[in-house]
């Protein structure tokens, strides 16, 4: 029986753990959110009373959050390659990757573009700027990281590029990553390319006219 996955093609967090799903080649029945359709998130309320997406139901367990989606995916779906070392120090490695792209590139990108959803007289433009000067921080310290490794966690493709692509792809929209961070492009770059994601780019592209900034080149 396919999973069910509750979630949007555009939203960064349902993409991470797409990814995965398309990395082991795992059938799924997108029950797709729409916060206008009281239908919809009447039947979401009731699985997960947060209302955060994604949230998967497989074979009658519900899970939720993104990262603990794609450690279930790897636990119970595996095709033969592990998105969570084995080895328990590279596993820690793509952990802690896996959170940085979390709290230090798409929440600080979230920010930015949730405070332009806002009506004018409750924007935050503190809140904004610290969330760019957060950006920029990230990149540089990402740039030095990413010298001497091929993807996110080392060299093998892991949990941490599965966070790192929507990520990325989004954070560039919102706040370009400068070319001197070179190695940084270079890994989005291959991201991009990796069929799991270029999936989900594909999958989103329908609804890019969602996003609310401005951005020049939506590549």
């Amino acid at each position: 029986m396919p999973i069910t996955f509750y979630g949007h093609h555009f939203s960064a967090y349902c993409q991470k753990a797409l990814i995965a799903f398309h990395e082991h080649s795992v059938d799924h029945d997108l029950r797709k959110i729409d916060f206008e359709d009281p239908e919809i998130m009447a039947e979401f309320e009731e699985i997960w009373r947060l209302k955060r997406m994604p949230v998967i139901i497989d074979s009658g367990h519900t899970i939720m959050e993104s990262s603990i989606i794609i450690e279930h995916i790897d636990l119970h779906h595996n095709s033969g390659h592990d998105l969570v070392p084995r080895d328990r120090a590279l596993a820690l490695e793509a952990r802690f990757m896996d959170r940085f792209f979390d709290n230090y590139i798409s929440t600080p990108q979230m920010t930015v573009v949730f405070d332009v959803l806002r009506d004018a007289k409750d924007r935050d433009a503190y809140g904004v700027n610290k969330a760019i000067d957060l950006l920029e921080t990230s990149y540089g310290w990402l740039n030095d990281r990413m010298a001497d490794r091929t993807w996110a966690a080392g060299e093998d493709f892991s949990l941490a590029d599965c966070a790192a692509g929507p990520a990325l792809f989004y954070a560039h929209w919102t706040h370009p990553i400068d070319r001197k961070y070179r190695h940084v492009h270079a890994l989005r770059d291959r991201l991009m390319e990796r069929p799991s994601f270029a999936r989900c780019i594909a999958d989103a592209k329908p609804y890019r006219h969602l996003f609310p900034l401005e951005v020049e080149h939506m590549d």
